[in-house]
């Protein structure tokens, strides 16, 4: 942990903004474009300069899906639309038994066509600041590679993963060495079960570029994860520079819940606690066959929903060529009374942050996960692919604030209608149930006042201002 004794007064407008630029340059996927824009809010809150750098494509989509961002601190980023590199955008495949988004891999090929325009707006602000500093997902490692060859530069990453997955995935690839302070969970899924041949070469091939960085950055807080930062920084296991835990990066207190949107207007009138939340983030195909079994478990449970049916995204997300996804007939009608569906993007943070919003049957994506932790929701966890398995076994064994929907080694087996109402109930409606809320919300109460002033993950984000602009 950063030292952060000396920081405890910082004031965001202290700062001298025309010392230091920040560049922050994302990945192209929903859950990585967003975590880096929030960052970007953050740190201009602070006074400094936020350069957002991406394709103009993805940066379009960024700026659509910004929903939960303070509107002022948004308006406040300096995006670079860079033209989008040409990459081919086919439809995801809701029918392969490996629900890997293989449909974004050539999205996220044509990356490296960023390096040069990147490498140009790096010298122009070095030729312009004291310092600049680039954070950079560590999947865009090749795009920033030339920062390292500008003396006023220094590069971060934004690990946009658990710093529990980011450190087993480490674990692994080191051969598994011994541990001390932690073991690993019953049930830890190997990097190779969760990601395509094709993603992993992918991941091979920005290795190389990982060399440079001063420090990294985690969308967590020690309140949530400390044991598995401080495994981390050890050198044993490829610990190296600073480390900061500055999450949640989305301000969840300062959320407005004054909406006309239709599906928060229908939350103002459920009981508190009686409504889960569903949706398996951006980059999830159901095949037809699974969205009927999941519409018939809802019905079944009688559990008051809200439920985002939507394919997962192409590359370009503006390709209006989306399938639609058929539910079982007048299933629409019947679930009229304790039901909602939302067939295009849902403001999801201002949903879990409703009083009503009891529980979220998720994928466990990181940014899902950590929104939905810091709004004091449980989780029904049916992971996916990527980071989700690991994020799904932190939920519910070590974090224990949810229950298992579907059990990751038998990802492909069809999940019945009669389980996931099970699964449902034993969440929304059992004592069981309500012990894990009651656990869900006092976690979710001790992350969001470790954002408050004073408290560890403010602290950390002050530390880190402070150190870049020494």
């Amino acid at each position: 942990m950063a030292n952060l004794k000396n920081h405890k007064n910082i004031k965001p407008e202290s700062f001298r903004k025309e010392e230091t630029a920040i560049i922050i340059v994302p990945f192209p996927a929903q859950g990585h474009l967003n975590q880096l824009l929030q960052l970007s809010c953050l740190i201009s809150s602070y006074g400094l300069p936020v350069h957002y750098v991406g394709s103009e494509t993805h940066n379009r989509q960024a700026k659509t899906r910004s929903n939960g961002l303070d509107p002022v601190e948004l308006a406040k980023v300096h995006f670079h639309d860079l033209p989008t590199p040409d990459f081919h955008s086919p439809s995801p495949d809701p029918n392969s038994l490996d629900k890997f988004p293989a449909q974004l891999q050539p999205s996220w090929n044509a990356t490296i066509f960023l390096r040069e325009p990147v490498r140009d707006i790096l010298l122009d602000l070095s030729s312009k600041s004291k310092r600049i500093v680039i954070i950079h997902d560590i999947l865009t490692a090749a795009v920033v590679q030339d920062a390292a060859s500008i003396p006023n530069a220094e590069a971060y990453i934004l690990n946009c993963v658990s710093v529990f997955t980011l450190f087993f995935i480490r674990w692994e690839s080191m051969g598994k060495p011994l541990l001390v302070d932690a073991e690993p969970p019953k049930g830890l899924p190997s990097v190779l079960e969760c990601m395509t041949e094709d993603h992993m070469k992918f991941v091979a091939s920005i290795v190389g570029y990982l060399n440079h960085q001063v420090g990294e950055l985690h969308n967590t807080s020690r309140v949530l994860e400390g044991i598995y930062l401080d495994l981390l920084a050890k050198e044993e296991y490829g610990g190296k520079g600073k480390q900061f835990a500055i999450g949640p990066l989305l301000p969840v207190k300062k959320l407005s819940l004054n909406s006309q949107d239709k599906c928060l207007q229908w939350l103002d009138k459920q009981e508190p606690n009686s409504v889960i939340y569903v949706s398996f983030g951006s980059t999830t195909s159901m095949s037809d066959e699974e969205v009927k079994e999941l519409a018939m478990g809802l019905e079944e449970s009688k559990v008051k929903f809200i439920w985002v049916l939507r394919d997962a995204d192409k590359g370009d997300i503006f390709d209006k060529e989306v399938r639609k996804i058929p539910l079982p007939e007048k299933f629409e009608e019947r679930i009229s009374e304790f039901g909602i569906i939302i067939r295009d993007w849902a403001p999801q943070p201002e949903i879990l942050a409703h009083s009503s919003t009891g529980g979220f049957m998720s994928h466990c994506g990181w940014n899902s996960c950590i929104e939905s932790i810091s709004s004091g929701v449980p989780i029904a966890a049916w992971p996916m692919h990527s980071d989700q398995p690991c994020n799904a076994l932190l939920i519910t064994e070590i974090l224990k604030t949810g229950l298992t929907v579907r059990e990751w080694a038998r990802r492909e087996e069809l999940l019945n209608a009669s389980s996931i109402a099970n699964t449902l109930k034993r969440l929304m409606a059992s004592q069981e149930g309500e012990e894990i809320r009651k656990r869900a919300k006092e976690l979710g109460d001790a992350v969001r006042k470790s954002t408050d002033e004073g408290g560890v993950s403010r602290l950390e984000m002050d530390s880190f201002i402070a150190h870049i602009t020494r």
